[in-house]
């Protein structure tokens, strides 16, 4: 948001405003974004977000969860929560598997060719989205990887109608991954929950056949944040 409109909702004095915003980009907290004017989270409160997500009581609970949908499906899952410029994963759990792809937590992948950076992208606003976009320089990391703007734009639209995120071998040769939405009680997306899994052992269209299993497991992480936030008796 711009400080304008946070001052519309706090209804501070301007100058104090802007000096609230100098101090919190100064210290890491805040960062222009890319029109200049508004700001989004900066490094430090993203790192700050992150260590809240990954508190013992919330992490437990969300490894449970995380364990059911992966023994489930068979295959490794993963959470992610996107940073400034790529998805970082939160928490995994492997397969049982011993051809299995080493993505380990904290590993930062690239929005624009990974099934959880694709989704983000496509839950943005558009003026957000597009501003973004054209700051992008996508490397063709596999011979699938989308690299036209436009073409990758058309893929994003399709995206977001079906709150499905793909990677059809996109980023890495012979993974295939799909990912759905964790979202708040606002429906904003503040994380992915994501399958990947060799494509020797499941193709795309089967990865997309676990999507209920994926959307029941976003609800119940969902629903531990919400009752964390929750004042305590």
């Amino acid at each position: 948001m711009t400080p304008t409109d946070l001052n519309m909702q706090l209804g501070l004095p301007k100058a104090t405003i802007h000096r609230l915003f100098a101090t919190l980009e100064a210290e890491g907290f805040l960062q222009r974004d890319i029109d200049g004017r508004s700001y989004t989270a900066g490094r430090r409160l993203r790192k700050l977000s992150t260590n809240v997500l990954s508190s013992l009581r919330i992490r437990t609970a969300r490894l449970a969860v995380l364990k059911t949908v992966a023994e489930e499906i068979g295959e490794t899952c993963n959470i992610a929560i996107p940073d400034h410029d790529a998805m970082i994963y939160l928490d995994r759990v492997e397969t049982k598997w011993s051809l299995r792809i080493q993505l380990p937590v904290g590993t930062q992948v690239p929005f624009y060719c990974t099934a959880s950076g694709k989704l983000y992208l496509s839950n943005l606003p558009r003026s957000a989205r597009d501003a973004l976009l054209a700051s992008l320089k996508p490397e063709a990391r596999t011979p699938n990887t989308i690299t036209e703007i436009a073409d990758l734009s058309r893929a994003l639209d399709r995206i977001r109608e079906e709150q499905i995120g793909t990677d059809d071998e996109e980023f890495l040769d012979g993974m295939v991954a799909v990912a759905v939405p964790v979202t708040d009680s606002e429906g904003r997306l503040f994380a992915t929950l994501a399958v990947h899994a060799p494509r020797l052992r499941m193709t795309l269209e089967q990865a997309r056949s676990h999507v209920p299993v994926l959307r029941e497991a976003a609800r119940r992480l969902a629903a531990l944040i919400e009752t964390d936030q929750q004042p305590q008796p």
